[in-house]
């Protein structure tokens, strides 16, 4: 294969997730003119800032070639700290949301040293997790702190403010995890765990650092949650599992390799946020919505490898 065909492969493929958004947006303004507004697009994209977070927090578990199945239970857990004891006692919530951190670490390392499958383990976690939310806040309520509010419900002049956030936390992953050197490290991981052990680099803190970053994204996703939201509950969160998952593999990320692209991943989860949008106006019952938006995830992997099996023919 020529590197000019090559490039054009990879940057087709790139662009995939672009083109299914724009494609969906079309379709929502085609049938709700109303919508192509400032307020109209700041609806639409609401809840996309949390999703994009969680999503990310999703992506580094991947890159390290694991899959983390607490992420809702996890994202709810924060959401109800947020409402709760960071109102009520900011200190507690704050050495709350440390200890859940550090929670993630612990699994790096467990999920490291004992050669477990991280499914396993994240699958355990996300019952602590629930079990702590339910104790926190049995029954949906809280009230979510003034400055949260604030910044979540903050609307910025010309560019609807979760536009702006998406765009600043996915340079942010991308500057970190694909143009310094330490991410090189950690996408390595994913990629050749023998090489970064020949070239002296500890694997097991790697681990850790994956972990802890998904640990930081899941707890900044849960306090975007309660920021737009105002309340918690303990449930509030955990469709976010499947969706963060569903958002990297549509942003062209892979579960193997450590091939993932940040900037992706956040273009996948604003897809799936407003194709919500776009099911609702289709009138599709909000049960069926979960599999509606898995078929437009199946839809942009049969023609990713369409792509690659086209280039091959070639």
């Amino acid at each position: 294969m020529t590197k000019s065909l090559l490039f054009r492969r990879q940057t087709l493929r790139g662009a995939l997730p672009f083109i299914t958004l724009v494609i969906i947006l079309i379709a929502i303004f085609y049938m709700q003119p109303r919508s192509m507004s400032y307020f109209g697009i700041n609806l639409l994209f609401k809840l996309t800032v949390p999703l994009a977070l969680a999503t990310l927090a999703q992506m580094f578990v991947i890159t390290g070639n694991d899959l983390d199945l607490s992420t809702g239970s996890y994202v709810s857990l924060i959401a109800c700290i947020g409402a709760t004891l960071l109102l009520t006692t900011p200190l507690l919530g704050i050495l709350a949301i440390a200890v859940c951190i550090l929670g993630y670490a612990a699994m790096g390392a467990l999920v490291h040293l004992r050669n477990l499958p991280s499914i396993i383990v994240t699958l355990g976690m996300s019952f602590v997790w629930q079990g702590a939310a339910l104790i926190l806040l049995p029954t949906p309520g809280g009230e979510a702190p003034g400055w949260l509010t604030t910044l979540m419900q903050f609307r910025a002049p010309l560019i609807p403010t979760p536009i702006i956030f998406a765009i600043v936390i996915s340079v942010i992953a991308h500057l970190f995890l694909m143009r310094s050197a330490y991410g090189v490290i950690l996408r390595g991981l994913g990629g050749n765990m023998k090489a970064i052990n020949r070239a002296g680099w500890s694997t097991l803190r790697g681990k850790m650092a994956l972990f802890i970053l998904t640990g930081v994204f899941g707890a900044l996703s849960g306090l975007a949650l309660v920021g737009i939201t105002t309340s918690a509950d303990a449930n509030i969160a955990l469709r976010y599992t499947l969706l963060s998952i569903a958002g990297v593999i549509l942003g062209g990320g892979e579960f193997v390799g450590g091939r993932v692209s940040p900037i992706g991943a956040v273009v996948g989860a604003m897809t799936l946020a407003v194709a919500g949008s776009l099911l609702t106006f289709l009138r599709i019952p909000p049960d069926w919505q979960i599999g509606a938006q898995g078929a437009i995830l199946i839809i942009v992997l049969s023609l990713r490898v369409l792509i690659n099996r086209v280039s091959r023919g070639r």
